[in-house]
């Protein structure tokens, strides 16, 4: 999906202007201040950029992605608004979504969730129902697809993504669609990234993401919490793919996400150890502070970036079913030192 959006997005460069502090407030709570340093990250207060070949574009998911942080972290509300503003432009938005008849699945999903958590409506979301588009790209399996001249990008991720949103509706998530999420797990327990592969190959983050969607189905979860447990190393780490690499932030946040809403505690305290040890701390560079690195190998804003936000929800133990921007303060809060 993000080198289909990167082929989509507007050519241009984009330039990283700071954003001002003056909502600044020291906290000494990890996540908190993990937030605070990603709404400094926000090009303009309002949305996130990524490079690619020396050029920066705007990164739509990855914007979607702080704009969950922040609401997790009950911080930031102004910059969350500001980014969500952002994403309705009809210019961002279709070229994240899908238009002139692309439709993309996890796109439409993940916008809608960021409306819902938002407190918006995404029945009328920059003029778009979002949750009428997404209805509409699920096949009569069970599965959501896209709908594109550029190919389907969909996988287990999207799929999780859209039976969580719709969880969150008055209607609920499609029987069918949660009943093809439970038809897709390997034999040992996990979720494989890619669907309706000859072979099954679990992979740590995809099922980090159908735990949540099943548990917000209310669908059992404990052989795939199983496996993810079985996939932590003993730094309270887990690794993408299968499990065997070097552990990182952002599957570990998933598996942590996962271990608090299938009821494993001590799994989820290692991993909350882990994602801590990797903070920026009073030691480090006055920018960075508060930010959570991608792995032990050392701190790199760009993959920081992308870690962070996740590290910021599984920390607050905000299940994407449930969370809520709501009670928010407009603080951005720096690492008390």
């Amino acid at each position: 999906m993000r080198r289909r959006t990167l082929a989509l997005a507007i050519a241009c460069a984009v330039s990283v202007i700071a954003v001002p502090n003056a909502a600044a407030a020291p906290t000494v709570v990890p996540a908190q201040a993990a937030a605070g340093w990603l709404a400094r990250q926000l090009v303009d207060g309002d949305h996130m950029v990524t490079e690619f070949d020396g050029v920066s574009y705007p990164d739509h998911g990855l914007t979607i992605d702080v704009v969950l942080a922040l609401a997790a972290s009950g911080t930031g509300n102004g910059h969350g608004a500001a980014a969500l503003n952002w994403l309705a432009r009809p210019e961002n938005l279709g070229s994240y979504i899908g238009t002139d008849g692309d439709a993309y699945a996890g796109a439409t999903a993940k916008t809608a969730l960021a409306v819902q958590v938002r407190g918006g409506n995404p029945a009328a979301f920059g003029g778009v129902d979002l949750i009428a588009q997404l209805r509409s790209l699920q096949a009569p399996s069970g599965r959501f697809s896209d709908v594109s001249a550029w190919g389907d990008y969909s996988n287990t991720i999207t799929q999780s993504l859209a039976v969580v949103t719709l969880s969150r509706t008055a209607a609920g998530a499609p029987t069918q669609a949660v009943d093809y999420l439970v038809a897709a797990q390997c034999a040992d327990g996990g979720y494989p990234v890619a669907l309706g592969q000859p072979t099954c190959v679990s992979d740590t983050d995809a099922t980090g993401f159908a735990v949540q969607a099943l548990v917000a189905a209310r669908r059992p979860v404990h052989t795939a919490v199983n496996w993810l447990v079985g996939r932590q190393q003993p730094g309270g780490g887990v690794a993408a793919g299968p499990g065997t690499g070097t552990p990182n932030a952002n599957s570990t946040a998933l598996a942590l996400q996962a271990f608090q809403v299938g009821g494993r505690p001590l799994p989820g305290l290692r991993a909350r150890g882990f994602l801590l040890n990797l903070r920026v701390t009073c030691a480090g560079p006055v920018t960075d502070r508060g930010a959570i690195a991608y792995d032990a190998s050392g701190f790199v804003t760009a993959t920081a970036a992308r870690a962070t936000p996740e590290a910021v929800v599984a920390l607050r133990g905000r299940p994407l079913a449930t969370l809520s921007s709501a009670g928010s303060t407009s603080a951005v809060p720096t690492l008390a030192c």
